[in-house]
């Protein structure tokens, strides 16, 4: 395990890898799954706070696979069977996230026995996997031996969160706690690792399309919470224009989420500045997390059609403008912070980000439904539209300008004197 080659041509993601992500498609739809349902019995703050808790621990753990994936997979037999542990890891805590979900909307002490068991034998998994690039190359002993020691504290931590019977509030400090110690691993490891002369070799245009993976199985609870939405809808109501709306406007929905990613390449700028991947890296844990709660709040407005249940359309959209918002705001200024500039188009901008909200008004006028959701949908459709208008010009002009501003950067001759 000697490190791979940073710049090796046609880099993709492997087959182990989308099996690998295949675990995650599971523990999304759980998150997602219960987050609707605190949602549809009225407890959104214990929904929310489960929520993001689930989607940190969950992508956070899929983010380090795919680094150290990125830099060291050699694809052996050892490489694989720590894998396939990683990957029972996801399953053990996406079994957990019900109860850990459950204990949260009682207010009682925080069930998180299960979910944090699974997160521990993913990170153990990973421990190994460290120690075999430290002895594997001594130019990366650094940074490897870095990574296993930070990750085992926190290990250790959260083992420790197990046997505290702490209520919500104490919980989420205590977590907090732990959390910032397991995601400084990357930030400390990484620069002692450059101090030392091995910085990890990951590779930009690979760790680019491993995040633009996630990023399509988190779409993936769209097309679910759109179905679970039409099936209630269409259960309460038949074909109404109301499901057709629905329906239609979820898929929408998901596709221009999809389109919105995709529009700024990351790749091409990572491989020339390394340096913008720290920040990139960690404002993806919002972009996902906002993606999945869109599927979310799409499977909450078939709740607004149950009589089992009492959803508000105000509710519902509020479910689904509010992620939306969340993931315009993060993707924008992930573009600004790779190019180096904000993104053209002020007035544009501005009212993307003003319909969720314009919609959530809608709702609480008493607006219908389907009208309200079209409103929200309409803040990712007029930028792809925006786009396939002439802006892509003005976005390619950005990134080219900001990749040859660094290979200038690179190639400019030391100052003699």
């Amino acid at each position: 395990m000697t490190g791979r080659d940073a710049s090796e041509p046609h880099r993709t993601a492997t087959p182990l890898e989308l099996l690998f992500d295949l675990t995650f498609v599971a523990a999304f739809g759980v998150a997602g799954n219960a987050f609707a349902s605190s949602i549809a019995h009225g407890d959104v703050l214990a929904g929310v706070g489960a929520f993001a808790f689930a989607m940190v621990a969950i992508v956070w753990a899929w983010i380090n696979y795919s680094w150290f994936a990125s830099a060291f997979d050699t694809d052996d037999w050892l490489f694989r069977l720590l894998t396939m542990v990683q990957m029972a890891g996801v399953v053990v805590l996406a079994i957990g996230l019900p109860a850990m979900f459950a204990s949260l909307e009682r207010g009682q002490p925080v069930q998180n026995e299960v979910m944090v068991a699974g997160y521990v034998v993913m990170r153990v998994a990973v421990i190994a996997q460290w120690w075999r690039a430290a002895h594997g190359n001594p130019r990366y002993r650094t940074a490897a031996k870095t990574y296993a020691l930070i990750i085992g504290v926190a290990q250790i931590g959260w083992v420790l969160l197990i046997f505290l019977p702490l209520d919500p509030l104490g919980f989420l400090l205590a977590a907090l706690v732990v959390s910032t110690i397991d995601w400084s691993s990357p930030l400390v490891a990484e620069t002692k690792g450059f101090r030392h002369g091995g910085a990890t070799p990951w590779h930009p245009h690979h760790i680019a399309e491993r995040y633009a993976l996630l990023a399509i199985i988190a779409l993936g609870e769209t097309v679910f919470g759109t179905l679970a939405a039409a099936q209630a809808i269409t259960e309460a109501e038949g074909w109404s224009f109301s499901s057709v709306m629905v329906v239609g406007l979820g898929i929408v929905m998901a596709f221009a989420l999809w389109w919105t990613y995709f529009m700024v390449p990351s790749g091409p700028i990572l491989a020339v500045r390394r340096s913008k991947a720290a920040v990139w890296g960690y404002g993806h844990i919002l972009v996902f997390a906002a993606i999945a709660a869109v599927g979310a709040g799409l499977h909450v407005i078939g709740y607004v059609y149950d009589e089992h249940y009492h959803v508000s359309t105000l509710t519902a959209i509020s479910s689904v403008a509010v992620p939306v918002l969340v993931f315009m705001v993060t993707l924008y200024l992930l573009h600004a912070w790779l190019v180096s500039a904000l993104p053209k188009n002020a007035p544009l901008q501005v009212t993307v980000l003003a319909l969720p909200v314009v919609a959530i008004v809608l709702a609480a006028f008493g607006c219908p439904l389907w009208l309200c959701l079209l409103v929200v949908t309409l803040s990712p459709v007029l930028v792809v539209v925006a786009f396939e208008l002439g802006s892509w010009r003005s976005l390619d002009a950005q990134v080219d300008r900001s990749v040859e501003r660094a290979l200038a950067r690179a190639v400019r001759p030391p100052v003699e004197g």
